[in-house]
């Protein structure tokens, strides 16, 4: 069991305290945060939206979601007890002042201690609200920070805007703009695989390297978020930030350290060197879709434009190839998937190596040689059963021949470390009482990103397709086979949660 880390007191005030966001996953992290021993006696977790409610009203909530959201075996009488007493609620409007007074006048009577402002609210609030805790004196000093969900923004010009506005009253070093993704332990282990093991970085290049698949495949539709999906897209929701971070710590340089900048700073030259897409590329190069109706896991779901109320030309959907243009990854695309209401839920990054350049068991007899060699295959499972494995080809056992066949050889998280692998929240939010911001996005990435993608969402409005229909259930739309199929290679898709399951255990990581 690794030492327990306590950090120093703070109050934590949660924008949207009344919100999916902050009762799913904020107010559950903290829980455990609780329950593993790593918050001060005096630390203080402070609702704040524009309901009329009571603070024991407001306990009653999200003891409830607590319920609802933590496994029962860690569900703790006593530790419930002890968080409930930390949480606190406050009327606030966001966009008028007097509610902020109050707010500053409770937390006057500890002036020194962290003070964290997480805006679990819509962007465009993140501008007034920053003004308004500016104007009551809670956004002077690096005791105050500021922690903005994504998205920023829709496009470029918007993104900028909120920046600036947030800008004007804290400081860039105030400002932890999260992506829960890059907080995943499996996440986390990319980094660790990469560089703290020779083997992989002499091999993580062009020479050796083929191809890069990232897909984020979700079995869930829209439903009730239907309406606030509309607005944005896969594209936005999904490729701009997560896809993106995960092709950033696959594809970028070693940093000197993992000094927040430092880390930073060699993922932002990754998303410099994105080849920018002409009209042209989009069309050869990006595959948009919408699921319609179909069935998960048995169950017969309805398609997106149903749960909308009317049609609709959101992708739901996005498969593209995307080049970096530096000396390490010159020629190798990079494929990018990402959906709803697909087959199933996982996330992965799979390596494909090169073939061999020369066979030797070529001239054995067909009867004895078994598997022509296969490219060794490096597949690293963020979620579910979080794990990496790697397919080499070895000899089946037995007399007659050198017969070989492709293996696998797995590392499954959950029967290496025999403990309950921590949500990426759990991580994330207390990083930033730690001030570490190496697992935040700085406002340079954010716009660089913005740059990349803004091309491809104009390209497509330009063109006016449609995107096109695949059946929920299923991997998403034939073109985005054809996409890659067309320069001879295929989707990662031999390697079902089933499969993976022999292996581990499901963890209860998002």
């Amino acid at each position: 069991m690794s030492e327990i880390i306590v950090v120093d007191s703070f109050d934590y005030v949660i924008f949207g305290g009344t919100g999916d966001l902050a009762q799913r996953k904020i107010f559950p992290a903290f829980y455990h945060r609780e329950l593993d021993g790593q918050l001060p006696t005096n630390a203080r977790l402070i609702g704040v939206a524009r309901s009329e409610i009571s603070a024991e009203d407001f306990r009653s909530r999200v003891e409830q979601s607590l319920h609802a959201f933590v496994a029962k075996d860690l569900i703790d009488a006593d530790a419930m007890a002890r968080f409930l007493d930390r949480v606190d609620y406050q009327r606030v409007d966001a966009q008028e002042l007097s509610g902020y007074q109050e707010l500053a006048a409770s937390l006057a009577a500890a002036p020194d201690r962290t003070r964290v402002f997480y805006l679990a609210t819509a962007p465009q609030l993140f501008g007034a609200i920053a003004k308004n805790l500016s104007a009551v004196g809670l956004a002077v000093g690096q005791q105050h920070r500021l922690v903005l969900e994504k998205p920023i923004g829709k496009d470029l010009a918007s993104s900028q805007q909120i920046n600036d506005e947030v800008g004007q009253y804290f400081g860039e070093t105030q400002v932890y703009r999260i992506d829960h993704y890059l907080g995943k332990e499996s996440v986390q282990n990319l980094l660790a695989l990469r560089f703290s093991n020779i083997l992989f970085e002499t091999i993580w290049s062009k020479s050796v390297i083929d191809h890069v698949q990232i897909t984020v495949a979700e079995s869930v539709g829209l439903g009730e978020r239907a309406g606030y999906y509309d607005g944005a897209g896969a594209m936005r929701d999904m490729v701009q930030n997560h896809l993106l971070q995960l092709l950033c710590l696959t594809a970028m340089e070693p940093p000197q350290s993992l000094e927040s900048d430092t880390l930073r700073d060699e993922k932002l030259k990754v998303l410099r060197a994105l080849r920018p897409m002409s009209s042209a590329d989009v069309q050869q190069h990006t595959v948009r879709g919408q699921y319609a109706a179909g069935s998960i896991q048995g169950e017969a779901v309805p398609g997106y434009a149903e749960e909308l109320g009317r049609e609709s030309g959101t992708e739901t959907f996005v498969a593209m190839r995307a080049m970096i243009d530096n000396w390490r990854w010159a020629d190798v695309p990079f494929y990018l998937r990402t959906g709803k209401r697909m087959q199933e839920r996982y996330s992965e990054i799979v390596i494909q190596f090169r073939a061999v350049p020369h066979d030797v068991f070529a001239n054995a007899a067909p009867e004895q040689r078994g598997t022509p060699p296969e490219p060794n295959r490096l597949v690293i499972r963020l979620q579910p059963d979080e794990g990496v494995r790697m397919r080499l080809m070895t000899k089946e056992p037995g007399p007659g021949g050198m017969r070989l066949r492709s293996v696998p050889l797995d590392l499954a998280f959950a029967d290496e470390f025999d403990q309950r692998f921590p949500d990426a929240y759990e991580r994330l939010l207390l990083d930033v009482v730690r001030g570490n911001r190496a697992l935040f996005m700085r406002r340079d990435e954010v716009e660089a990103a913005w740059r990349w993608v803004e091309p491809i969402l104009e390209a497509w409005q330009a063109a006016g397709d449609s995107p096109r229909a695949y059946q929920a259930g299923t991997m998403g739309p034939a073109a985005s086979s054809n996409l890659i199929d067309r320069e001879a290679r295929s989707w990662h898709e031999d390697m079902p949660s089933s499969v993976m399951r022999d292996v581990g255990r499901a963890s209860n990581v998002n």
